[in-house]
């Protein structure tokens, strides 16, 4: 057996996005460490005002996102003629392949909003599949509790101590996986993985503790290869998204919200979006 340690401790920067919206960023695009995880971004607002014109209409192509709200609620809809709304504790899920328009707009009772978005890539086979789209409620998570933790599974398979934790997200696996944990102060969770994934810990609440080293909260947890990693809470406990997924491997050109595999495929996604050939 070999034990994971802290290879890495990445800070979320202060960033804008769509039309004035703070987040906190963190991004990967070229971090062989980080594959299959493009980018990370927490938003947190806590009034309306903060929140900007919200995400109105842009493109994708070539990668996954997943939008999970803590608090607050936000309304997708997409050129492919699909809308759903999700409220707090709720999961949008959304394939752009060869290309699709969407937006992301705070419902009209959110006052405050708290949530993540990430982006996950897609191997080259994939890029150019068609869209898709799925919400996944709140009430529809895996919940789980163990010792000293509590657990709330997204996607893929886990296994949380000596609990196994299934999400209703299956599409991103075995790509990626994506927990939330909760761990009380002092707890700590053994987490079994296999060797050869990536995975990371974004601390959004408290402390982890990693052999000597404070993981804040705003902060990305990127870990050493091996088969299991120990996490430890420190005396204010933890809230963290855990994240893993088997590397793709392959060359990451990005432009804006495009991201293929090389520099002429951007371009010539430039092209087809500027030909309206999205959607």
């Amino acid at each position: 057996m070999q034990a994971r340690s802290v290879h890495e401790i990445r800070s979320a920067r202060p960033s804008q996005d769509g039309d004035g919206v703070a987040i906190q960023r963190i991004t990967g695009m070229q971090h062989a460490a980080m594959d299959p995880i493009l980018m990370l971004d927490e938003l947190r607002a806590e009034r309306r005002e903060d929140l900007g014109g919200g995400f109105p209409p842009h493109p994708h192509r070539g990668m996954q996102t997943l939008t999970y709200m803590k608090h607050g609620g936000i309304i997708h809809e997409d050129s492919r003629g699909n809308r759903g709304e999700i409220r707090s504790g709720g999961v949008q899920w959304m394939s752009a392949g060869r290309g699709i328009i969407h937006s992301e707009m705070p419902t009209s009772d959110t006052q405050g909003l708290h949530g993540f978005q990430l982006w996950i890539n897609l191997p080259a086979t994939e890029k150019m599949d068609e869209p898709r789209y799925r919400d996944i409620p709140a009430e529809t998570l895996t919940r789980s509790e163990g010792d000293g933790f509590t657990a709330l599974t997204i996607a893929g398979d886990w296994q949380l101590g000596a609990i196994a934790s299934r999400g209703p997200l299956q599409e991103l696996a075995p790509r990626a996986g994506l927990v939330d944990v909760t761990l009380q102060p002092g707890a700590t969770l053994e987490l079994p993985v296999p060797v050869g994934e990536a995975l990371l810990a974004y601390v959004y609440a408290g402390v982890l503790e990693q052999s000597g080293r404070s993981v804040l909260a705003g902060q990305l947890a990127i870990t050493s290869r091996g088969d299991h990693w120990s996490l430890l809470a420190g005396s204010e406990g933890a809230s963290v998204l855990l994240l893993r997924g088997q590397p793709i491997g392959e060359p990451v050109a990005q432009y804006g919200p495009f991201v293929m595999n090389t520099p002429a495929e951007i371009e010539q996604a430039i092209r087809d979006y500027q030909a309206g050939d999205f959607g």
